[in-house]
């Protein structure tokens, strides 16, 4: 077979996590909810935003970035 560009994909199986929050967080993933469905006119349920937010804040982690990369040295 012909090499291609595209490599193999990752795994992309789901993983689902089970967790407990404040009722304060719970209030400001609602509020932000909100704002998404106010900013893109489309809701989308909390369970779906987050996986993105949190792939969005450890991608923009300075000291996660410094950590992944002492760890790979």
């Amino acid at each position: 077979m012909a090499d291609l560009k595209l490599g193999r994909l990752p795994d992309r199986t789901p993983v689902k996590l089970s967790i407990q929050v404040t009722p304060q967080l719970q209030a400001d993933l609602t509020r932000y909810a909100d704002a998404y469905e106010a900013a893109y006119g489309q809701r989308e349920a909390i369970a779906d935003l987050i996986p993105f937010m949190l792939t969005s804040f450890l991608a923009t982690d300075r000291g996660f970035a410094r950590f992944l990369a002492k760890e790979t040295s």
